[in-house]
């Protein structure tokens, strides 16, 4: 029994098993809940939007790494880019469905560690009081 089926009682869906080292669902995982990458499918799950637009959106992100996370957003068929051929190109990006999906279990993950935010700095203070740091 693999480790997905102990955890829910239920078998894999085609045999991926995130907890196997070679299981490619790991690296896909990592591409959604890395930082750059939870907080990208969030904001494009709002509206289609432009390169510069998403850079202004998420505070922190450089050029270099939204142009990586984007690229393995979309390889992972998370994120659909637009590219019109105007001059200069005009390029939008968006949600499959399948990132449409994925990014409203993220927005629901985010409003549970935001709603709880208050339980989180109270433990933080008990942590960091009991073992003298902070």
């Amino acid at each position: 029994m693999s480790q997905t089926q102990q955890s829910t009682g239920e078998p894999d869906s085609d045999g991926y098993d995130v907890f196997e080292r070679g299981c490619p669902s790991r690296e896909t995982l990592e591409h959604v809940t890395g930082r750059w990458g939870s907080l990208t499918m969030c904001a494009l799950s709002y509206e289609t939007l432009r390169f510069n637009e998403l850079r202004r959106r998420i505070e922190g992100v450089s050029e270099k790494m939204l142009s990586q996370t984007l690229h393995a957003l979309e390889r992972d068929g998370l994120v659909i880019r637009d590219a019109q051929p105007t001059n200069p190109p005009h390029v939008e990006y968006r949600l499959s469905p399948l990132g449409r999906d994925t990014a409203d279990r993220l927005l629901a993950l985010i409003g549970l560690v935001e709603e709880r935010m208050p339980d989180v700095l109270v433990a933080r203070e008990r942590y960091d009081a009991a073992r003298g740091t902070g």
